[in-house]
């Protein structure tokens, strides 16, 4: 049976058979019949790096091994969500150490996308809390990686989008925490200058993340709200029940537009009167507030949109303010723009983060879009930047190498288990993996 399949941006869409992962020993039989395509879990992956014309389904794979609520660790099958481990560990004083802007994320495709959240500038990436995982081989032999076990399987797995293998089960180290409400200071920031400030500032801050107005102009470009947070003391460790909505239907391609984002971009940036704001908050909003409307890319409309995301080192202050006026003077539609601040990179071969500025936007699929998206590649990559493989849907293979210097090692790893004979993905094609 072949379906239609597509990561979270609905572009590009391929046609898949899919297995379903519910056992360890049904797996190694499917990859020695000749299988040739990549892990598929939850979709949350923006553009192609989990699409194949065969995937192997990890959702299902979602048993809970073992908790010890004394010590903070959890050990997982791979297909177990974000949202069910905190639903779990929460109640009982505990909170992920690092997680990204969605809870429908799985402990595999967190490892195989080295995931970052509001916290890396002072508390890293995912893979830096992971004690072990078992993964199978191309082989079908199943060994156990860790910093001190198969150390370059688990460098070249952790980020490797799959590639290297398939994440079966593994532990994490936890985060304790008091309550389950984040203290919240929000700040405006009139324009790019001041929302950099504004980060250095606040650099103590164990959460922080940015809105940015990417059509401002003028003396207004960089315009921001700097939203700062830290694990609240008060208020419990148990929330009611999130109320989920749902979008019912795609929204037409012309709704989003230069006129209704930048009207919505004034809306909510003047809707704080004041210069700056203190609130507490339950943690889903503050981590995951996107997650509260199922089904949220439908708002893009029938051709999708992509998402663009890359990071630049500190002193390229210049640099960025190059790409934020050449997206304004497209009058490209980038309804959601998250800046973030990173510190320095761990040791994993293909590892998005190292430190500098983060910035991710979402695009509607237009025509004159990827032509928009090749300047900005030569921008960010004339500041010695990189772009996010989990975001990624476009970039070449040129990009790809000049931003990941360890690309020919992790091929050669790669070749040496016979993973380029088994796992492989549409980006994994176009990058030349």
């Amino acid at each position: 049976m072949t379906i239609d399949l597509s990561g979270w941006g609905r572009f590009p869409v391929v046609q898949t058979t899919p297995f379903i992962l519910k056992e360890s020993h049904s797996l190694a039989n499917k990859i020695a019949r000749k299988f040739r395509g990549i892990a598929y879990a939850m979709g949350r992956s923006y553009g192609d790096s989990a699409l194949a014309s065969e995937t192997i389904w990890t959702s299902a794979y979602d048993h809970f091994l073992d908790f010890d609520a004394t010590q903070g660790l959890l050990r997982v099958q791979a297909g177990v969500t974000l949202k069910a481990m905190l639903e779990l560990i929460v109640p009982k004083g505990w909170f992920l150490p690092v997680t990204p802007g969605t809870q429908f994320v799985t402990f595999g495709g967190a490892i195989a996308s080295d995931i970052h959240g509001k916290n890396h500038h002072k508390e890293g990436s995912f893979c830096d809390y992971v004690n072990w995982y078992r993964l199978m081989l191309p082989s079908g032999d199943i060994v156990r990686c860790s910093p001190a076990e198969h150390v370059e399987l688990f460098r070249a797995t952790n980020g490797g989008m799959g590639l290297t293998g398939v994440i079966l089960d593994g532990e994490l180290r936890l985060k304790p925490i008091q309550s389950a409400f984040i203290e919240m200071l929000t700040i405006k920031a009139k324009d790019l200058d001041e929302i950099l400030a504004l980060f250095d500032e606040y650099i103590g801050y164990t959460y922080s993340v940015a809105w940015i107005d990417t059509l401002a102009r003028g003396k207004n470009v960089g315009r921001s709200i700097l939203m700062l947070g830290e694990h609240g003391a008060e208020g419990g460790l148990r929330l009611p029940e999130p109320k989920e909505k749902s979008l019912p239907m795609e929204f037409p391609d012309f709704v989003l537009n230069p006129l209704s984002v930048g009207l919505f971009n004034a809306l909510y940036y003047n809707k704080n009167i004041r210069k700056r704001t203190q609130s507490r908050v339950p943690y889903r909003p503050f981590f995951y507030p996107l997650d509260a409307v199922l089904h949220w890319n439908k708002m893009y409309g029938r051709r999708g949109f992509t998402q663009y995301q890359f990071v630049i080192p500190k002193s390229e202050r210049e640099s960025l303010k190059k790409i934020l006026e050449e997206i304004a003077k497209a009058k490209s539609a980038s309804f959601l723009a998250v800046l973030k601040l990173f510190g320095k990179e761990n040791e994993n071969w293909l590892s998005f983060p190292k430190e500098g500025y983060t910035l991710a936007l979402d695009f509607p699929i237009r025509d004159g879009l990827f032509e928009l998206l090749k300047r900005l590649d030569k921008l960010v990559l004339d500041a010695g930047g990189r772009l996010y493989l989990t975001k990624d849907a476009q970039m070449s293979q040129t990009m790809f190498r000049a931003g990941y210097p360890n690309w020919q090692k992790f091929i050669e790893l790669r070749r040496h288990i016979g993973a380029d004979k088994v796992f492989a993905s549409l980006q994994s094609e176009r990058l030349g993996l």
